[in-house]
């Protein structure tokens, strides 16, 4: 968006190269500190990635309850499958287009990504996500798209034929949960991929976070399912599904996950017009 420009000081610069997939900068800067941006778009920072992060898994994967097989779509940067990781999951799956990405976050981005691609439960798969959904027999539980936004190589993990595949990879009762930008700033981005996922989905909606490097206020995310009873959980049962499974979250817990889903005016009015 030319007409709101984000800019972060670069206190030392760690990696810059370009390739024919796409523009990967990591460096250091003092509010922020380690920064991934990509196609010049911050992805992610060492002050903030956990919000991010933490909503992105924690939510979906504690809604389900008794998630085995996840897959995360892009994630190069290992925050997601980090997060994932702390679930009693079985089985964690991570396609990511740049294999480079992957690399340099085990390198600079330890802080962010931790062990996790160390981890036995770990398979990574350095694909197009939207060829893979394409293509694989395997079935998951849940389906995390952390993709940037739908420019370049990620366009494609946006429509819906995308959503179809994911909505085939899923095991009965499963959750697609999406990246859905800034509506204040994309209103677009949300209310299209609401659009196509009610294609598929019974339930079809999107939560919030706030994170503060995404300019424009809170983050959407967005939720399909055909599993309404997901979002009837009461605050009580969060509670108990955390001390039976403690996160040690900085931000996450059971009243941020049911608070998440209260939606202000100006974005209730892009999901109801995109269902």
């Amino acid at each position: 968006m030319d007409e709101l420009v984000q800019s972060l000081s670069i206190k030392t610069l760690l990696y810059h190269d370009k390739s024919e997939l796409q523009e990967v900068v990591i460096f250091d800067n003092p509010l922020c500190g380690r920064v991934l941006a990509i196609d010049g778009a911050i992805q992610t920072t060492e002050r903030d990635e956990y919000i991010y992060h933490e909503m992105l898994v924690h939510v979906p994967l504690m809604a389900h309850g008794a998630a085995e097989d996840v897959l995360i779509i892009g994630g190069g940067d290992g925050g997601a499958l980090e997060e994932l990781l702390k679930h009693p999951v079985k089985r964690a799956t991570l396609v990511e287009v740049d294999r480079r990405v992957i690399d340099l976050s085990r390198e600079h981005l330890r802080s962010i990504c931790g062990a996790a691609f160390e981890d036995v439960r770990s398979e990574v798969v350095i694909t197009d996500g939207a060829r893979f959904i394409a293509g694989t027999d395997q079935r998951f539980d849940i389906i995390l798209v952390d993709a940037p936004d739908p420019v370049g190589p990620a366009k494609a993990l946006f429509t819906e034929a995308f959503y179809q595949n994911c909505k085939r990879c899923l095991k009965p009762g499963g959750i697609v949960v999406t990246q859905n930008g800034v509506p204040w700033m994309q209103r677009d981005e949300l209310f299209h991929s609401l659009r196509a996922l009610n294609e598929s989905f019974v339930d079809t909606t999107a939560y919030l976070a706030p994170v503060p490097t995404y300019n424009g206020g809170f983050l959407a995310f967005g939720w399909a399912t055909d599993e309404e009873s997901y979002r009837q959980h009461d605050v009580h049962e969060l509670h108990q599904r955390l001390v039976s499974r403690p996160l040690g979250a900085r931000y996450y817990n059971a009243d941020i996950h049911l608070g998440s889903f209260a939606l202000p005016n100006d974005v209730r009015e892009i999901v109801q017009a995109a269902l």
